[in-house]
This record gives C-alpha cells, structure tokens and sequence, in this order.
C-alpha cells in the first residue's frame, strides 16, 4: 500500500506508463501533467516495459543485503547479558565493543529495552498467564495502611503538624507506644478475581486466620451475587493463609487452596499491583481530615474501580468481563 504522501498510487502509476510506452507521450509532458518529476516518469515507464502491469505495485525498500547488520550471535550476547546481568546499553556496549546506540536498538527489537519487561529476580522475559473465565482463581492477600490521626497525616499536613496531630489522636485511641504516638495500622483484606479483576476488600483491625477466613466467606457470597462461581483461591505463606481454619474452610466451600512460592511476589503480582492503585487512587489520593473520612470514602472507589475505571490490561472495567447481570452496571 502506497504511503500517505505517495503522488502516485498503482492506478496512476499504469495510466502515466501507457501514456509514455502506447501513446507515444514525452515524458516531460507527462511527468508535468502527474505532476511527478521526469526521472519518475521515465522509471515507472521502464518497469512497465519489462514487467507490464504487474510492475506498478508497491514494492518493499528493504535493502536485499545489510553488510553491517549487527551478527546473531552479538544479538543473543547483548540478549543474555541484559538477562541474566540487568546491565544497561552503555555496560553492555563497552564489554562488548558495541556503541550504546546499537545495543539500544537490539534491545528494542527484543522487547527487552525496559527492565520493567524483566523479572527481577531470574531475570527472564516475564510470562503473563490469565485465567479462562471469571472465579476460575482468586487471589487473596493484606495490605497495611498507617490511620489518619485526627486533622489530616504528615502527608498533606508536613511531619511537624503530622506529629501534632498523631500525639493528641493517640492518647484517645488508646495507644501510645512507651511515648512514640501510634494511631494504629488499618488492614486491608483484598480480593481480586484472576480473570476479571473484580476487587473485593474489607477493612479490618488484624489479619488473623478468624478474620481472613470471614473475609473469604463474605468475598465468596459476593462473588456468587454477581454470578462468579470461585474455583480457587491463590494466597501467600502468611500464618492467616496456613492455619487450619483456612484450610478447612476452603473445603467447605468447595475451593482449592493454592500458595505461592515462598519470597515471590511476583506469583500474586495482580493483587500486589492492585494494592499499588489503592494506595495511589485511595488512601493517598486527597487530604482525609480523619481516618474515618478515609474509610467512608472506600466503597465509592471500590465501585468505581470495578464499574467505570478502565483496566489497561483489558481495556474495560473490570465487570465488563463478568457474566452481563442487570442491575450490576450502574
């Protein structure tokens, strides 16, 4: 297909060739009527000369040879030492002799250009997976957030009107923490289905086996609400996930229970990246006066993230992908 600046397409391009090579035309006179230059005309007419109308299509620029073209075996070399190593352009250029700019462009061509694209810890390509349909795996896991002292935290407010704050809120909850004031540490127990990316999460004061397991009751009932069927949960190795009570209550409700490999995040990445845009579209998003105020603000946020955020790794929201129930898109 011609580029959008292209002055002759495949048809004009037959008609200047007939023009020139069965009418008799000059080129000059021809070259000015398509307003092309001469040598242009003259080309088009020599190709249909030799090839007739099937020289007038489009043809690749790429050159036939590329004598300086980097050698295979450099490229699987800048491949493996960004792999196995993390160096950047310029480490690898200078152990390999080749300039930055060269290395840069293989990297690209590798998808390799960002360490983002990268596992950390083995350094391989990272292999994406996504469950079949919605329930098929939850994911399940606690995330910490510090409360707000009364008047608004550190944050928005500075440490030193932070610090105010936290020592007149403390005495009233309690907690002083032999002189370091402490307003408490809010534990979020989140939810996320594999495949959909539906989030579920509760607000508690602890993260024990009694609180995880009645989070993952509750999860379940809602789930069910919205025509999800769970099949499995995937969790990490805290002690909430391991004890018994978990493990007999997921029996009960018909789930497998999975773990992660022990020190790898990486394995319940979906949910560890959804604590990531909690943090930044709720409980640091604006100036809460209280911790209450947070709190109360978190199930609007939770319903938007669901119904009307759209998800990049899916380009909807997250219900757009479950099962389309009235009443449950508003």
């Amino acid at each position: 297909m011609s580029h959008a600046n292209a002055a002759l397409t495949p048809r004009a391009r037959l008609r200047l060739a007939k023009l020139i090579v069965e009418d008799q035309w000059s080129p000059t006179v021809t070259a000015k009527m398509f307003m092309v230059s001469v040598p242009t005309a003259r080309k088009w007419a020599a190709r249909f000369r030799a090839e007739g109308a099937a020289g007038m299509v489009d043809r690749s620029s790429r050159p036939k040879t590329c004598p300086r073209r980097t050698p295979e075996h450099v490229k699987r070399q800048i491949a493996r030492l960004r792999w196995r190593r993390r160096l950047g352009p310029i480490q690898i250029g200078g152990e390999l002799g080749v300039p930055s700019s060269t290395v840069h462009a293989v990297l690209v061509r590798c998808r390799l250009n960002r360490l983002s694209h990268i596992d950390r810890v083995t350094g391989e390509p990272i292999r994406r997976y996504e469950h079949p349909h919605p329930g098929s795996m939850i994911h399940v896991d606690v995330t910490k957030f510090g409360q707000i002292p009364d008047g608004g935290g550190h944050r928005f407010v500075g440490r030193h009107q932070g610090s105010k704050h936290r020592s007149t809120t403390a005495p009233r909850a309690g907690r002083t923490d032999k002189g370091h004031p402490n307003v408490g540490t809010a534990f979020l127990h989140t939810v996320i289905d594999d495949h959909s990316r539906v989030a579920y999460v509760e607000i508690h004061s602890d993260e024990q086996a009694v609180t995880a397991v009645s989070v993952l009751r509750n999860a379940v009932a809602w789930f069910a609400d919205h025509g999800v069927i769970v099949e499995r949960v995937l969790s990490d190795n805290g002690s909430c996930y391991r004890s018994h009570a978990w493990r007999d209550t997921c029996t009960e409700l018909g789930i497998t229970a999975k773990k992660t490999r022990p020190y790898r995040p990486q394995t319940n990445g979906k949910i560890e990246r959804f604590h990531r845009t909690l943090a930044d579209g709720w409980a640091y998003a604006r100036f809460y006066s209280t911790e209450d105020e947070r709190r109360s603000a978190l199930p609007a946020w939770i319903h938007s993230y669901n119904h009307h955020r759209t998800h990049s790794a899916i380009g909807g929201p997250p219900i757009s992908r479950i099962n389309n129930l009235p009443g449950h898109h508003t």
